[in-house]
């Protein structure tokens, strides 16, 4: 595949070192895009570039980028790093995600571990890279979201789940905070374009999570993807199902519970803004 489609454009997939971030990104090489490769280190970052490049990807498409979304000074600086060198960014594909453990595990800054990497990093990364976004003009972030979204429910009270805690139920909350806060990482007159897709159930790290045999992740990635390309209309805070758009759980619907995430999630990411 090289159809340039998308050529003059720069893209950065987060948790892109396998599955389908990985896939997302050889995608987007293929249709011609600059893609910032992200992973948790540098060697796994270097490592998923030779690894595209083998796949057939030019190496001057390709840019390695590492930050570990455990720690919310890594995101800062990650932000910070393509503000620095990327003044338009066309394409923000939040894709990194972390299966919850067993046990309720808090980062450094004090959040339950997948609602900080699967949302609080996205949550933050649109913030820092709103100038870049707004620069490039129709940019477009996608975030990579789970049917277990419609599973969940917001602990308002306890969001880290310290007090009854389960893995699924931590991450399908940490799905439905991402796939909530969509809309708002696109405001009104900012040029920017933000929706969510649940790409299926794909054989990737996330899969005993749900326990069932899953498809290829290059099948994921091609859902996420399409919704890359200039040729797919999206409306802000659209959510799609594979390649069609679907409902989402009634309280991402609700005004008040939205601006109630918005600003918890402001709250958790602290100083880190």
């Amino acid at each position: 595949m090289s159809d340039a489609v998308l050529s003059a454009r720069t893209a950065l997939v987060t948790g892109a070192s396998s599955g389908i971030g990985w896939e997302t990104a050889r995608l987007l090489a293929g249709h011609g895009a600059t893609v910032l490769v992200h992973a948790r280190t540098t060697a796994e970052a270097e490592d998923a570039v030779e690894r595209l490049v083998a796949a057939g990807a030019r190496r001057d498409q390709l840019v390695e980028l590492a930050a570990d979304f455990t720690k919310l000074s890594e995101v800062a600086v990650l932000a910070g790093t393509v503000v620095k060198h990327y003044p338009a960014l066309d394409l923000l594909v939040n894709n990194a995600a972390a299966m919850a453990p067993e046990r309720c595990t808090l980062t450094d800054d004090g959040n339950e571990v997948s609602l900080q990497v699967n949302f609080l990093a996205a949550h933050l990364l649109a913030k820092l890279l709103r100038a870049p976004l707004s620069a490039a003009g129709d940019a477009r972030i996608v975030n990579v979201s789970s049917s277990l979204h419609r599973t969940a429910s917001m602990n308002w009270s306890d969001p880290h789940r310290v007090k009854k805690y389960s893995r699924v139920a931590a991450y399908a909350q940490s799905q439905l905070a991402l796939t909530m806060a969509t809309a708002d990482m696109a405001p009104a007159g900012s040029g920017i374009t933000a929706v969510s897709v649940n790409p299926g159930l794909c054989d990737t790290a996330l899969l005993p999570l749900y326990g069932r045999v899953g498809a290829p992740a290059a099948e994921g990635a091609a859902a996420v993807v399409r919704l890359c390309l200039p040729e797919t209309v999206v409306a802000n805070g659209a959510y799609f199902d594979g390649g069609v758009i679907s409902s989402t759980a009634a309280v991402a619907q609700e005004e008040r519970s939205l601006k109630r995430l918005a600003k918890l999630a402001d709250q958790l990411v602290g100083q880190a803004v």
